[in-house]
């Protein structure tokens, strides 16, 4: 059996094939932008479509690392029908699903196969152009199964809550999965205001998606915290086999599990992400997670989007930096930020530069790209 590449365009494109796959019929996918041909050409050639493949694989996602070099996490028929399965039981019962991101990323693919696994047509909207929150409503309406679902990035829903009329529409569905990054605080308590049913997921491509819902991993699936700096390790029917261009990968090393690049806490058995290990900010002899500083910045007024970054420091070695989307007409300064984490935080994790931008670069499904604005940012700082 090969891997053979499977461009998407719209959500109708792809249904035959992805029928196929749950059927048991089709050959190993990896899913594609049809609209993005360069980006189409890339994965396709790194990941080897064409060539032999493990008779076991039934899909090739590709990962959105900080690399920037794809890996492909080969995922089984059983580990996407865990999947679905154990969605449809945490929210509550099988449903139809809405699709409002790309199709070829993880997220997106596995709204199309649950939906299918429930006996419902996933229903799309175009994002070609960008996501329009205008569009849930009508979306909506176009589903006619008894419980309706789909899934969104935090970017995605902080532009439905600047909506009144999306929000609304947003609140009728009966579950909300929000993940791909981390969801500020402030945004998850305006869309629990607003009635929506939201549900926080944390998984990963090498996950069949997200695995975890709200800290509580679905039927099936291990959490455990490793080593000194609390890795997160995943397990169970949902882990892939392992990555198609790196078969000796020491992610998985451990038959069956998965190590993830992330750090975090366990209380009660709720799984608590506090940040990303690789993205870690050395200053000072202290390690910063950016993630931690953030959850506090978010909550300083004015501010609407953050991202804390790196950048390199004589004395220090790295020092925090900042970049911040304020809101419409309010006033962020370095002295408020500054002021706002010493007071929750060792006051070393305080960001020595702060920089206002338009918006925050962002790669795969909604992730900051934190290189990115960091490169840009000290290039424009020296």
């Amino acid at each position: 059996m090969n891997l053979e590449p499977l461009p998407i365009d719209t959500v109708e494109s792809a249904l035959p094939q992805l029928e196929a796959l749950l059927a048991g019929t089709a050959p190993a996918w990896l899913p594609v932008p049809a609209r993005d041909p360069r980006e189409a050409e890339r994965l396709t050639t790194a990941l080897a479509a064409g060539s032999p493949i493990d008779e076991r694989a039934a899909l090739v996602v590709a990962t959105s690392g900080t690399t920037g070099i794809p890996k492909g996490a080969v995922l089984t028929r059983a580990n996407l029908a865990s999947s679905a399965a154990g969605t449809a039981r945490r929210l509550g019962g099988d449903g139809q699903w809405l699709l409002a991101m790309p199709p070829h990323h993880v997220a997106g693919v596995q709204v199309m196969l649950r939906s299918l696994a429930s006996g419902h047509a996933p229903v799309g909207l175009d994002v070609s152009a960008g996501f329009a929150p205008s569009g849930l409503a009508e979306g909506f309406a176009r589903m006619t199964a008894s419980r309706r679902y789909l899934s969104l990035v935090p970017t995605q829903l902080v532009k439905v809550l600047a909506d009144p009329a999306a929000t609304e529409a947003l609140a009728r569905f009966d579950g909300v999965l929000i993940g791909g990054a981390a969801c500020p605080a402030p945004v998850r308590e305006a869309a629990l205001a607003a009635g929506i049913r939201m549900v926080r997921t944390y998984g990963m491509s090498e996950t069949a998606g997200g695995c975890v819902y709200d800290g509580a991993p679905l039927p099936g699936v291990e959490v455990r915290l490793d080593g000194p700096e609390s890795r997160v390790v995943l397990g169970g029917p949902t882990v892939a086999l392992g990555y198609r261009n790196l078969p000796e990968h020491p992610a998985f090393a451990e038959p069956g599990f998965f190590r993830t690049d992330d750090a975090g806490t366990l209380t009660d058995g709720v799984l608590a992400v506090t940040g990303r290990l690789d993205e870690a900010i050395s200053t000072g002899g202290l390690t910063v997670l950016p993630q931690v500083v953030e959850a506090v910045l978010a909550r300083v007024p004015g501010v609407a989007e953050v991202a804390v970054f790196a950048q390199p420091d004589e004395r220090l070695g790295q020092a925090v930096a900042a970049a911040v989307v304020a809101e419409p007409g309010a006033t962020v300064t370095v002295e408020q930020v500054r002021r706002a984490v010493a007071a929750e935080l060792d006051r070393t994790a305080a960001p020595r530069a702060l920089y206002l931008v338009d918006e925050l670069p962002r790669r795969g499904p909604g992730k900051i790209d934190r290189r990115a604005l960091a490169t840009r940012l000290t290039n424009l700082h020296e």
